[in-house]
């Protein structure tokens, strides 16, 4: 898509890119997707998407959370992308809705482009407050090119009022999916840490279970209840209620509270 959607009045060539980027939130392909539709408009060598917590009181920097990144085509080999990360803080902390933060690349040693060697990249940032997080898009550009102009940089302060609030929905489904894996992983390692105490207590009191009634006793000690348990297993609560009981006998206890008083070690200190 190297047209001008914006400019040449191809509407409907933007909606649809619109449409993919907004089909995109929480993908993989969201930030290729924003590069694309931006580069359209505005040529630009780099996209960097981040979510920001900040210490408001103290103006200090919790936390970036990268959300992506693309480049032009592939990442050239001479270009070098720096933030200046307080000079950002700076401008971010107060903001009150969207901000455009248009930054210039070190030339003060430079004679040319030819002698500049890595010494930056332009940088312009549009940036969405929430609570103590930004949402920032950061736009580079390498520095032998021209600079932002200012239609380019009006350009990006309106289209940010559609772009940056798709960023923060990406932030905040980014953020759902971490923290359900990451639960996940936690239920994954608690269930065989439980399994593991379980089968050792198992062996030393020298009962033997079948492994329907393992199942049903572990499904207990890690908090479901008896219809889940039916549920997942595909039988009656009846059938669950029926391998318990027939496990609480071996073990000498009763019903659910004595299967746990059992496996912390209550019922043998009563």
């Amino acid at each position: 898509m190297k047209a001008n959607l914006r400019m040449t009045g191809d509407q409907s060539a933007y909606f649809l890119e619109l449409g993919k980027l907004i089909s995109s939130v929480g993908d993989a392909r969201f930030a290729s997707n924003m590069h694309q539709i931006i580069a359209a408009t505005v040529p630009i060598d780099f996209l960097d998407l981040s979510e920001w917590t900040i210490d408001e009181n103290e103006g200090s920097i919790i936390s970036i959370q990268p959300l992506g990144r693309e480049y032009a085509e592939q990442k050239p080999e001479n270009l070098t992308v720096s933030q200046d990360h307080d000079m950002l803080l700076a401008r971010m902390v107060n903001v009150d809705d969207f901000l455009l933060i248009h930054l210039k690349p070190p030339f003060s040693s430079c004679t040319g482009p030819a002698s500049c060697g890595s010494a930056g990249t332009y940088h312009c940032s549009l940036v969405s407050r929430k609570s103590n997080r930004r949402c920032v898009i950061s736009l580079h550009r390498q520095h032998h090119q021209r600079d932002f102009s200012l239609h380019e940089l009006s350009f990006l302060k309106n289209f940010s009022e559609a772009l940056l609030p798709l960023l923060e929905r990406h932030a905040q489904t980014t953020r759902t999916l971490c923290t359900a894996h990451a639960d996940n992983d936690a239920i994954t390692q608690g269930g065989q840490q439980l399994q593991r105490e379980f089968n050792e207590k198992l062996s030393h009191s020298e009962v033997r279970l079948s492994l329907r009634e393992k199942e049903i006793c572990l499904g207990i000690l890690a908090g479901a209840t008896v219809p889940e348990l039916a549920d997942k297993l595909h039988v009656k609560n009846s059938s669950i209620e029926t391998y318990l009981k027939r496990a609480a006998a071996k073990l000498g206890v009763k019903g659910r509270h004595g299967l746990v008083k059992w496996m912390t070690g209550v019922a043998q200190m009563a």
